[in-house]
């Protein structure tokens, strides 16, 4: 049969083939299509080229991707895909070869505003997409920040910021059974939180051929539905599992006749990869860059001679346990941790005194797909072809990148709840911080087993709160939207798809809790500020952009967070180590302070500072000048953007908050902007497929002005959600190819 292309009233592509590699070509041609300036953007970020076009402010990134090895990571995995798995590698190259034609003929404005003309997609190009995606997500630059606290207070301190930051992403997800349901099927929804992006970071598609017939949100650039997908007998969708998978080794380096040697934990030098590479830079002289591994991984932050500025290891200054320079022995692991942090089951590393003279700065990135040539991509046919919860199942143990919390249900009853990916077995100081790549202790032993659940009392909520990942884990989300959607399903005996917008849209603020109630202590205020102090003993803790009263709040909090960064016990965390800017969002101290309030707020003691009055300063201060309007006002979307419109949108207020389950995070502090937010919202009814939902912040289009580009901003904003249409007499066809 020939392949058909048909669209539904929002624009968003139903295809159909006579086979599953004519299908992802077809899916790689109106990927392109639609998304065509996105896709070079991804290709470019990947191989670590965007400065070509994008001009300096992406020069740091190029330089992470280089040094990261993130494209010759890509080659490496599918040329062993090509040798595992020739099905699903041949399978990728029909979507490289649909994406290459539909790059062909593209006329998206934003090639000609830069100059850029649409290159070519090679077969390790979707995997390239995939690594450069994800490899951040797992925070690694956490244990920069964790070191940088232990040097600078102490190891206790880490564990008062100890919570999901900001550049963190998170996701809700939650499966009611059956029983719980007014069909007796079950539902899945939720909604993953990431950087809003325009175009979306998630594309809504129907993939049709004779072996499967599945709905889903894919990531463009990559075959097939990973990550939220129904194919009308069993449905799967994901959150983020905060598990700890990629270790930062502090490496001692020497420069020698024959190029770069690295100590190793046998204590001999060994010869490292060394090579120069040149990034282009749009405007500006090119910028050449040194690419150094060792046997632990590619080198990230520095080299032989240290980092820029820091070339005798600034960020071990003021460090007598050692926990930075020598990346804690097992000893000072144990001190380092936080109240609460998990801990997986891995062997001890020996107690060895710190190095009295820190080396020059310079760490290295071990990753599970640059140690095992796999990024998982053999899970992605397997789940288009799934009938059951244990084809889901099966498919998943083949993920590897990023490690996920999985729920799963099928039609006859069956339900999955479990981790997905690799994670490494080793040491527990490797999860804290980073280690020292000359001490024994430090390397990896095979991999954990991913941990399983099942629900309780009919559902299982997922929102990156301690749950299955645990024992995987270091620092998770607070539990407040985790608690806030269980306690919303135990409202309700039976639940149906129609019902979810309401979860989805929860303005509630828990984690308010703290600081309204030290606001409520304060006594002796001036007649304003016992005003306001009134004003929000009476709020109904929901942040509604049309209300006043979450304004005044947001005030104080950020007053309050501003007032405790500039105290002068947090004065050497002011100042973030000489680390590249692409780490900096782990970094900085106003983003640290806004996002774990509560904790510095309940915490025993706080360094000697006198909470109370800095409350009663920020309250005194905002009741001077209060916000003028209403939460909307200020906490506006914020999409990140390769290149800003021609013509700039005027974006629009937000209901939510980081904490709420309607996630829409500013950074408290610093600004009220959200760049992060729900990227897609999904509900999956295994009752009946047609009567599932779905929607994205913007539309199906990548092309600015396209009819389709912004369409369904409204109802994003709204909590409404679109139909997902599976009746093909329902759609206009749009071509053969």
């Amino acid at each position: 049969m020939a392949t058909e292309i048909y669209r539904d009233a929002w624009g968003i592509p139903h295809l159909r083939a006579g086979s599953a590699a004519e299908l992802a070509h077809a899916q790689g041609l109106v990927t392109a299509r639609d998304r065509a300036w996105q896709l070079e953007v991804e290709r470019h970020r990947a191989q670590g080229t965007s400065a070509s076009f994008l001009g300096g402010s992406a020069l740091d990134w190029d330089r992470f991707a280089r040094r990261a090895r993130v494209d010759d990571t890509a080659r490496r995995c599918f040329a062993d895909l090509e040798r595992r798995d020739p099905g699903t590698a041949g399978w990728v190259r029909a979507y490289v070869d649909g994406v290459n034609e539909g790059l062909a003929g593209s006329t998206a404005p934003e090639f000609d505003r830069t100059g850029l003309t649409p290159g070519h997609w090679e077969p390790w190009t979707p995997l390239g997409v995939w690594l450069a995606t994800h490899i951040l997500f797992a925070g690694f630059p956490a244990k920069l920040w964790r070191e940088h606290v232990a040097a600078h207070l102490d190891a206790d301190a880490i564990g008062l910021f100890a919570t999901d930051g900001p550049g963190t992403s998170g996701s809700n997800g939650w499966l009611v059974g059956g029983e719980r349901t007014v069909t007796g099927q079950a539902v899945i929804a939720g909604d993953p939180h990431r950087f809003i992006e325009d175009p979306g970071v998630y594309q809504q598609i129907h993939l049709s051929c004779p072996e499967f017939d599945v709905v889903g949100l894919a990531v463009p650039g990559i075959p097939g539905i990973a990550h939220f997908g129904h194919t009308g007998t069993v449905a799967w969708a994901i959150t983020n599992a905060m598990a700890d998978y990629q270790d930062l080794y502090r490496e001692r380096l020497r420069r020698t006749g024959a190029g770069v040697e690295a100590l190793g934990p046998d204590g001999v030098w060994r010869r490292a990869s060394l090579h120069t590479e040149t990034v282009e830079v749009a405007g500006e002289e090119p910028v050449e860059v040194e690419i150094i591994e060792t046997g632990r991984g590619p080198v990230i932050i520095g080299g032989p001679e240290g980092i820029d500025g820091d070339p005798a290891g600034l960020a071990c200054d003021g460090d007598p346990a050692g926990l930075a320079c020598d990346g804690g022995q097992a000893d000072t692991a144990a001190a380092a941790r936080p109240a609460g942090l998990a801990t997986a089951a891995r062997p001890a590393a020996p107690s060895v005194p710190p190095d009295p003279v820190a080396p020059p700065v310079a760490i290295s990135l071990r990753y599970p797909p640059r140690v095992t040539g796999d990024l998982g991509f053999s899970a992605l046919l397997p789940l288009l072809r799934a009938r059951r919860v244990a084809d889901v199942d099966r498919a998943f143990d083949r993920w590897a990148e990023p490690v996920n919390v999985v729920q799963a249900a099928d039609t006859e009853g069956g339900v999955l709840h479990r981790v997905a990916g690799r994670v490494p077995v080793r040491a527990e100081a490797n999860s804290l911080q980073v280690v020292p790549a000359w001490k024994p202790g430090h390397d990896w032993h095979g991999w954990h087993v991913p941990p399983r659940a099942g629900l309780t009392d009919g559902v299982a909520v997922m929102a990156n709160q301690r749950g299955p990942a645990e024992p995987l884990g270091v620092e998770f989300a607070p539990p407040h939207r985790a608690d806030r959607i269980a306690a919303l399903l135990a409202g309700k005996e039976r639940w149906s798809a129609a019902d979810m917008p309401a979860l989805h849209t929860d303005t509630h603020l828990a984690s308010a809790s703290p600081l309204l109630d030290h606001l409520d202590a304060l006594d002796g205020l001036t007649p304003e500020a016992a005003a306001l102090r009134d004003r929000l003993r009476g709020w109904d803790r929901r942040m509604d952009a049309g209300s006043a009263d979450a304004a005044l709040y947001a005030a104080v909090r950020g007053a309050v967070v501003r007032r405790l960064a500039a105290h002068p016990a947090f004065a050497a965390l002011t100042t973030p180590p000489a680390y590249p800017e692409v780490f900096r969002p782990w970094l900085a101290l106003v983003p640290r302070v806004g996002f774990a309030l509560e904790h510095l707020l309940r915490a025993e003691d706080l360094y000697g500072i006198d909470r109370p009055a800095a409350v009663r300063a920020a309250v005194e201060d905002v009741a001077l000048r209060p916000p003028a309007g209403v939460w909307g006002d200020t906490h506006r979307l914020a999409p990140w953007r390769a290149l800003e419109p021609e013509q700039p949108y005027d974006e629009p207020g937000l209901s939510g908050d980081h904490d709420c389950v309607l996630c829409t995070s500013g950074v408290p502090g610093l600004t009220d902007r959200a760049a992060r937010g729900a990227a897609a919202r999904y509900v999956w009814d295994l009752a009946r497929r047609e009567d599932s939902r779905w929607v994205v912040p913007l539309g199906a289009s990548g092309v600015p002005g396209s009819r389709h580009h912004r369409d369904q901003l409204p109802l994003w904003l709204a909590g409404d959600l679109v139909p997902v249409v599976i009746d093909w007499t329902r759609l206009k066809k749009e071509t053969d190819v």
